[in-house]
C-alpha cells in the first residue's frame, strides 16, 4: 500500500493525499531534520521506503498540536456564541 494511500486509511478515508504534494512534503521535512527515512522490504517484499519522526519533528509536532487545540478552542468560543444569538 504506498503513503498517500496509508494516510487516507488512517483517515478514515476523510482525507485525499495527492502523492505529487506528499513526497515533496516528506523530502522538505527531512531536509529540515523532522524526520528521517530509509529504503527497507515492504509487508509484501517489495521496496519500501519507511519514515519515522525525529526528537526535533516530535517537538514541533507537540507545538503544531498546541496551536490547533487553541485555535480550535477560541473558533468553538465562537461558534458557541453564534448559537446563543
Amino acid at each position: 500500500m504506498g503513503d498517500a494511500r496509508r494516510v487516507e486509511q488512517i483517515s478514515g478515508d476523510l482525507l485525499a493525499v495527492n502523492q505529487g504534494t506528499l513526497y515533496p512534503v516528506l523530502l522538505k521535512m527531512e531536509q529540515e531534520g523532522s524526520i528521517t527515512s530509509e529504503w527497507g522490504a515492504s509487508e509484501n517484499n517489495r521496496k519500501a521506503r519507511f519514515y519515522e519522526l525525529t526528537s526535533d519533528g516530535k517537538k514541533r509536532l507537540e507545538d503544531a498540536t498546541r496551536e490547533w487545540e487553541t485555535s480550535a478552542a477560541i473558533m468553538a468560543r465562537f461558534m458557541i456564541l453564534k448559537a446563543e444569538e
